[in-house]
């Protein structure tokens, strides 16, 4: 969840690192530092707070060093604090580690150490790694070979950006389960947790592999396991430009990322369909499924976490109307934990960055048991992609908001997609499926519409910015997309609010329900919208105002029933989750904005959650 930068070569490290840093902060952060090895020693320079506390220390000084390694953190062992800030340092003072992940083992290897009269200067399961390194180096003065030894005895996720007093121009980088990026140039090499960090420098990388160690000099890099066998390398070009991870004059990327949702579904869906409405099967990349495995296809699994959950929740209900197939929807984080029946199944993982630790750790699981997975993701050659069976990537391009938009919705676009191919080779074409395909070509030109009509709820959540109770229901697929507004609200304004399946008001939650209270109704859903109007009139009667957000077919009775209606084109009604999402993004942006909320870094999150 926190940043890594580094660099090797010709030029001073230092703006890189600052800059590089600045690039990860959507990744959520409550400390950062840097560490530059100068003549005489490594010099560290890490405080708690913003960057900025980092740039206000160096000042006007002239910081020069060839090599570099910098880290934001985000707090899980130990207290946001000086002392628990990364860069940590080995006792000798002559090594310097950033770390992501977790060291599950470190109570063990800390108090081995401390057996060792090793002083430790924090209280983060992190400088284990740095100490542990140490004191092998003081018996063994080849760095690589006690990095190497510690790899082995570490248990959990790390990703690790390491340099040596002793060895000047060579930064040694680590990863197991975290991810961790090398930037290629020419006389100079960048490492990255994520491609944002290197975007205005190269656009040629290599991810590491899982368990490898990298040797990163100015003009090269060698890729070794952890047995110090040589892996073959392997350079990716990344196509996203540098404007695209810009605000593009946008106050905040949450803003822009909402108005770029056409074009990314677009972009999504075009590779997969032609968009010539007289041809409506589906190519999916290079997916194939055989006859056998398809006539013993029992069911489907699909297993995420946070919103891409909530895709997968709307997704069941497609999936399950379209193919007449049973599918589970399970948080990654508990799917292990409860011995999964998976056989004949088919496993849909999906992350935006993939690299997602609970899901990383749901897809090995699967695997192990037999299943077949595919996933769906946002970022080429990530972990999750690479150990899938099966990868379909979303084009979204960067998302730097931690309150996912775009994602979202080309996560649900290609759920969609892969629902219809199975379709297709299943032999379950009906008329229905026609107009199904029929709407998701037209999917992007009525986000568009609905993109265009921003201000009139940026007019409608002035209204209610300052409600702090806030429920959201709705039925079927409206109560899927509910969950989603409801953490889009939540993560970035900090109002309290829930979701709940309208149906289910009168079980106990209905006795929430008072006249400090709003109620967002969604009504998409065409036969049940009579339903609906049952319940916007039980939490009426007890005080609540209510938003209504509703298809053009399905809004004739509503405005007596509700203080607000906000109208999406008219679409079928198993597609309305692509339509229907978008006044709730918006409308928890504007709220956040009322209420003065930091909307791209909220409070206590990060935007690549790896760790369990």
């Amino acid at each position: 969840m926190c940043g890594i930068v580094g660099y090797v070569g010709a030029k001073n490290a230092v703006p890189f690192l600052l800059q590089g840093l600045s690039k990860l902060e959507y990744r959520g952060y409550d400390s950062a530092g840097i560490a530059v090895r100068t003549n005489d020693s490594i010099e560290i320079i890490k405080k708690r707070g913003s960057i900025q506390n980092i740039k206000d220390i160096i000042g006007a000084r002239e910081l020069n060093s060839r090599i570099g390694i910098g880290h934001t953190r985000w707090a899980t062992h130990g207290n946001p604090t000086d002392e628990n800030s990364h860069p940590h340092v080995s006792s000798c003072g002559r090594i310097a580690v950033v770390h992501n992940g977790i060291i599950e083992n470190y109570i063990e290897l800390k108090e081995k150490l401390t057996e060792l009269d090793i002083k430790f200067n924090s209280e983060t399961d992190s400088e284990v790694v740095a100490q542990y390194i140490g004191y092998l180096y003081k018996t063994n003065k080849n760095i690589f070979e006690c990095i190497l030894e510690t790899v082995k005895v570490l248990q959990g996720s790390f990703a690790l950006c390491i340099i040596c007093q002793d060895c000047p121009e060579k930064l040694i980088v680590v990863k197991k389960d975290s991810p961790l990026i090398i930037g290629v140039s020419e006389g100079e090499n960048y490492v990255a947790s994520d491609v944002p960090a290197l975007l205005s420098y190269t656009n040629k990388v290599c991810r590491l592999p899982e368990k490898s160690v990298a040797i990163v000099t100015a003009d090269e890099f060698k890729l070794y396991d952890f047995d110090k066998n040589v892996i073959e390398k392997k350079l990716d070009l990344v196509n996203w430009s540098v404007d695209s991870a810009e605000k593009s004059g946008y106050e905040h990327f949450m803003m822009k990322e909402i108005m770029e949702q056409a074009t990314a579904v677009k972009s999504t869906i075009s590779p997969r369909i032609n968009l010539d409405l007289n041809n409506n099967l589906v190519k999916l990349d290079n997916i194939t499924f055989s006859e056998e495995y398809l006539k013993n296809l029992e069911k489907i699994c699909i297993v995420a976490c946070g919103s891409a959950y909530h895709v997968g929740c709307v997704a069941k209900y497609f999936i399950e109307e379209i193919l007449r197939i049973p599918v589970e929807i399970d948080l990654a984080s508990e799917f292990r934990y409860r011995n999964p029946i998976v056989k004949n199944s088919l496993v849909v993982v999906i992350s935006q960055s993939g690299e997602t630790a609970d899901s990383l750790a749901a897809l090995r699981e699967a695997k192990k048991l037999g299943a077949r997975v595919i996933s769906i993701v946002n970022v080429f050659g990530s972990s999750i992609a690479t150990e899938s069976d099966d990868v379909l990537y979303t084009y979204a391009g960067p998302e730097i908001a931690v309150a996912t938009t775009k994602a979202y919705s080309t996560q649900l676009v290609s759920a969609y997609l892969l629902t219809l191919k199975l379709c297709e080779l299943l032999q379950k074409r009906t008329l229905n499926y026609d107009k199904i395909m029929q709407d998701i070509k037209k999917l992007p030109e009525k986000i568009e519409k609905i993109l265009e009509n921003k201000n009139s709820i940026h007019d409608i959540a002035k209204k209610y910015y300052n409600y702090e109770k806030v429920f959201f229901i709705g039925r079927n697929i409206d109560y899927a997309v509910c969950m989603e507004g409801s953490l889009k609200l939540k993560e970035i304004s900090y109002v309290h609010s829930e979701a709940y399946a309208a149906g289910e008001l009168k079980h106990g939650t209905i006795s929430l329900i008072d006249d400090n209270t709003l109620v967002i109704a969604l009504a998409t859903q065409t036969k049940l919208v009579d339903k609906m109007i049952s319940n916007v009139r039980e939490v009426r009667a007890r005080g609540a105002r209510v938003l209504f957000v509703a298809s053009e077919n399905c809004q004739e009775k509503l405005h007596e029933v509700a203080e607000d209606v906000i109208v999406i084109p008219e679409i079928s009604d198993l597609l309305s989750a692509s339509l229907s999402v978008i006044p709730l993004q918006f409308f928890a942006y504007y709220i956040a904005l009322y209420r003065g909320c930091n909307i791209d870094k909220p409070k206590n999150l990060a935007k690549s959650v790896t760790v369990e």
